[in-house]
């Protein structure tokens, strides 16, 4: 076909501009991830919290430990006195105190070690919480790459028609010449040229905001020369065989950060109803402390009176609550009330997965049918135009019905560019759930 031929001239004429393009970096799908997880912001707040949640679970195994401190406390004094001749003197002191005291809780209802666990529990559902972040990322990257290769083909699809109208506005003229084209008919071939280039300027633009958007995802410059690799066949990977749902799903409820992060929140429940029930429990701390004092005005240096002064303690302490104002039921209740909201939030968490994973599939397999009838389409399109165009040439079409094939070629093409590209997210979306890395190449 003359139209697949010219097209492939064109690629072949500005074949110097694209080697020369060459030298941008041209950023495939998985290096766009990689390059986000170091630099995307959203990854690194997440990361710092993993860090704050690691220094939870040591304060909370130090709490397992006496804790020790020393104090001391310094004061100076002033008072005057009448002496034999009932005349007034000064008289200063100065006094010191110095104590090193410990405390260690021994047995408090297994309240700190369960409230270790907890916080272990905490930590991992905060590493789970960044993983669902870091997958959101991905899928929007995945998303913006797909856009992009949908818009650069698209850009692509736009400046052939636009070529075309250019041949037919340079047949038009030759035919106006002869006489064999009325002067209307003219004008709409240039003014159809007019907005085959408004089209092609408009697509563009679209292409450089999708990749101004991936650029402010993974955190580049705006400045930064932002392009992406092309797939060696994307028709191909369309034509892919799509995973089943039952497929997707039983992995996507064994892998899914949110999944496992709502079933964490059930254990966090029960421990938060064991760590309540410890208020019925009885605490046995152990206290202990050394210390002594110094004075002005005994008659005794500084260190025979440190050694002289020193005392030491050594107590227990049993506490057994009796009456708690019902603080400790108010806890146990509301321990088990939020058991089942987390109960409630897992079954919720396992609807919204298996509901998105069924759009992914709707969507993969409708778009997949799509494109094989749009493939047919655009052949079809193609070779009617292509007689039509002969025909015009000849004079045996009019205008009206060259621009109604051309304005079909060109729908054709488009439904085939967005089918195809639909297609290609949603498998790559449906393999991600299914615990396959994303990756176009």
């Amino acid at each position: 076909m003359k139209i697949a031929k010219f097209f492939m001239v064109s690629v072949l004429l500005v074949a110097p501009h694209v080697v020369f393009a060459q030298t941008i970096k041209q950023w495939t799908l998985k290096e766009c991830i990689d390059y986000a997880f170091k630099n995307n912001i959203t990854i690194q707040t997440g990361i710092i919290s993993v860090a704050s949640s690691k220094e939870d679970i040591k304060e909370a195994n130090a709490r397992l430990f006496p804790s020790l401190s020393f104090s001391t406390t310094h004061q100076a004094g002033y008072q005057p006195f009448k002496d034999k001749d009932d005349s007034y003197q000064d008289k200063g002191s100065y006094s010191g105190d110095y104590g090193l005291n410990a405390s260690w809780t021994v047995w408090d209802g297994n309240k700190n070690r369960n409230n270790i666990k907890l916080q272990e529990l905490s930590s991992r559902q905060t590493k789970l919480s960044l993983d669902e972040n870091i997958n959101s990322i991905q899928e929007q990257i995945a998303k913006l790459y797909v856009q992009i290769l949908y818009v650069n083909e698209a850009v692509g699809v736009n400046a052939q028609i636009l070529e075309i109208s250019k041949q037919n506005e340079a047949r038009g003229k030759e035919m106006y010449d002869v006489g064999s084209l009325s002067k209307a008919d003219l004008a709409q071939l240039v003014a159809q040229v007019a907005t085959d280039e408004y089209n092609l300027v408009n697509i563009k633009g679209e292409l450089e905001d999708y990749k101004l958007q991936m650029k402010n995802l993974l955190r580049l410059n705006y400045d930064y020369d932002f392009d992406i690799a092309l797939p060696s066949s994307t028709d191909e990977q369309a034509l892919g065989a799509i995973p089943s749902t039952k497929e997707v799903l039983d992995n996507a409820f064994a892998l899914r950060p949110e999944i496992q992060n709502a079933m964490l929140g059930i254990e966090s429940s029960n421990l938060d109803i064991q760590i309540a029930k410890a208020g019925y429990k009885p605490t046995v701390s152990l206290s202990g402390g050394i210390g002594t004092n110094t004075m002005t005005g005994t008659g005794l240096n500084w260190t025979n009176q440190m050694k002289n002064n020193f005392s030491g303690s050594l107590g227990v302490t049993l506490s057994i609550p009796i009456l708690d104002n019902r603080s400790t039921k108010t806890a146990i209740n509301k321990a088990k009330m939020n058991l089942l909201q987390s109960e409630l939030e897992i079954a919720d968490a396992k609807s919204n997965l298996a509901l998105t994973i069924q759009g992914f599939w709707i969507n993969a397999t409708t778009n997949q049918q799509r494109f094989k009838s749009a493939q047919i389409s655009v052949r079809s399109a193609e070779e009617s135009y292509e007689l039509l165009s002969e025909q015009f040439r000849l004079g045996l079409k009019n205008i009206v019905e060259l621009t109604n094939a051309k304005t079909v070629l060109l729908n054709a093409q488009q439904s085939r560019l967005e089918s195809k590209y639909m297609t290609i997210l949603y498998m790559q979306l449906l393999n991600f759930y299914k615990g396959e890395e994303m990756n176009l190449i």
